[in-house]
Parts: C-alpha cells; sequence; structure tokens
C-alpha cells in the first residue's frame, strides 16, 4: 500500500475520533519501541499505525485497552534505600541549625509569614538618626 487514507480504516474502525485515538496509541507504542508489523519505508509513527490498522496486522482490542487503562510495565516499585533516606533526614537537620528551609517547605513558609503578620515598614534615614 503507497498510500494510507483515512478511508482505508474507516471499515475497520467506523468512528473517526476512535480511530485517531487508536493510530496515535499505537504511534506511541512505536515510537517506545514496539516492534513494527510492516515496512517502515521512510514513514513517521502516525502513517505507520495507520498502515497497521487498514492491513489489519494490529490486534485493535489490544489497542484499545492499552488507550482505556494505559501500557501495563511489569516493573517493580522503586522504593527509596536507606542511604537515601539518611540523606535526606541530614540535609533537613541541617536545615534546622543554618535556620534554612529544606527544600520543597520555602512555599510552606513564605504562606507562613505571610498569615497574621504585619508586615514592617522598612526604617527610612530620619528614624535611624534618632
Amino acid at each position: 500500500m503507497a498510500r494510507v487514507t483515512v478511508e482505508d480504516c474507516v471499515g475497520l474502525v467506523p468512528n473517526r475520533f476512535e480511530l485517531v485515538l487508536l493510530a496515535a496509541q499505537r504511534a506511541r507504542d512505536i515510537r517506545s519501541g514496539a516492534e513494527l508489523t510492516v515496512e517502515k519505508d521512510n514513514d513517521k509513527n502516525a502513517v505507520i499505525a495507520l498502515r497497521e490498522i487498514a492491513d489489519e496486522t494490529i490486534d485493535l482490542e489490544t489497542l484499545r485497552h492499552e488507550l482505556e487503562h494505559g501500557r501495563e510495565v511489569d516493573s517493580e516499585i522503586d522504593e527509596p534505600d536507606e542511604d537515601a533516606m539518611a540523606v535526606l533526614a541530614a540535609e533537613a537537620a541541617w536545615a534546622g541549625v543554618t535556620g534554612q528551609t529544606p527544600p520543597g517547605d520555602e512555599a510552606e513558609a513564605q504562606e507562613g509569614e505571610d498569615e497574621d503578620e504585619p508586615s514592617e515598614a522598612p526604617e527610612t534615614e530620619e528614624e535611624s538618626e534618632e
């Protein structure tokens, strides 16, 4: 197939909006390293995805499932190790010693300063001479 058009795919996916969503999902899969089922022919991923849909070389139900539920990844949950937790605790303790706010607490510290505290007016030269 030299050219792919939406008309080639509408017989398989009658809803054009769903066709666009499925082709976009397949294009993302291709970009992330999924194996191609048609020749690349120097085409972009979206065109390859449409060609695969038109040629019926991919399972549309699998694409629909990925689209609804996301791609299921078999990876372990990345738990912070004890060394990293010790470093974070040391940074927080150091921030308490130096009077600095730990990273991430700056917004909370600024909010706390704004509430219930009147702002001090800067001292003028006349007041400082007295």
